[in-house]
């Protein structure tokens, strides 16, 4: 397709959402994987000027859900709903008329991701109260019959373990546990709960992107998963510091957290040398990873 009759489709679907707005200019953002993201800056019918994003999901999650647009649109109306920092949904269509797939458009925010935070402690703290905040949409008071249950915990088992991170250990430590009781009652989870998904204004957290990943489930998960992010972005202390702040703001039970730790360590199995990294970045994670493996093993033998 021509970037013409793109403009074109962009400019029949933004007159979808209201025939009197105005398409002044696209652009696109690079490096997503999991959706096509194309900024929009439409002309309302005052004159005033505003941003969206259009959102297109990638084929992996069309295939599990094919009802996703729709869902992350529902799932954001709930999260603004309760005041929570997420992009405004403004429209969704999965007829295909417009582009040919189904797409999503949300607010565009004026924000950045912070991987050199200015104050790093105070940095922390705002990623572990939103995190907080999202776990208390509880499955128990919020309809999230739309969102998919959270899985075992486990990565697909792959026909060779990638022992360079310990993945053989780590499985037959989990399987031999495994099914866990469930001790927290289940909450929204993001699935991916990141430096990477956050966008910062002047140091404050504005909001929490990406949600195609959410589910519902043990909260622990998604903090599993943010202490291996942070440990790699930040290092150790400000992981220990993200776990204790999350558990002064809930009532949430971290019996289980080093099993959760596990399930978060097995995610780069066989993938961390995919990731474009260069070789002494990789190798720092790497070793920060079998510390993080280590000492959950560690922790688990002392409680054995």
């Amino acid at each position: 397709m021509s970037d013409s009759d793109y403009n074109d489709k962009l400019d029949a679907l933004v007159r979808s959402i209201n025939p009197r707005y105005k398409l002044l200019r696209t652009w696109q953002f690079t490096g997503g994987v999991s959706a096509q993201v194309t900024a929009l800056e439409i002309e309302q019918p005052d004159g005033h000027r505003q941003k969206m994003i259009v959102r297109r999901h990638g084929e992996v999650d069309r295939k599990q859900n094919p009802l996703i647009a729709a869902d992350e649109f529902k799932l954001l109306q709930l999260l603004r709903s309760q005041g929570l920092a997420v992009p405004t949904p403004y429209y969704f269509d999965q007829s295909c008329e417009s582009l040919s797939l189904p797409y999503l458009v949300i607010e565009y925010i004026e924000g950045e991701t912070d991987f050199c935070p200015s104050n790093l402690a105070d940095y922390i703290y705002q990623l572990a109260t939103h995190l907080a905040k999202f776990h208390r949409v509880l499955e128990s008071q919020f309809d999230l019959s739309f969102l998919p249950k959270q899985g075992n915990g486990f990565v697909e088992r792959p026909e060779k373990f990638d022992e360079s991170l310990h993945e053989g250990r780590i499985r037959e430590t989990l399987t031999a546990m495994w099914p866990l009781p469930q001790i927290n009652e289940s909450v929204l989870l993001h699935g991916d709960f990141w430096p990477g998904n956050v966008l910062w204004v002047e140091g404050r957290l504005a909001a929490v992107i990406d949600w195609e990943d959410a589910t519902v489930g043990d909260p622990l998960a998604d903090v599993a998963n943010s202490r291996l992010e942070i440990l790699w972005a930040f290092g150790k202390d400000a992981m220990h510091r993200f776990t204790d702040h999350y558990q002064s703001m809930t009532t949430i039970d971290l019996t289980n957290l080093p099993y959760w730790d596990l399930c978060a360590a097995l995610r780069p199995a066989s993938k961390i040398g995919q990731w474009g990294l260069t070789p002494s970045t990789e190798k720092a994670m790497r070793a920060e990873h079998r510390w993080f493996v280590d000492q959950v093993l560690e922790k688990l033998n002392e409680v054995g």
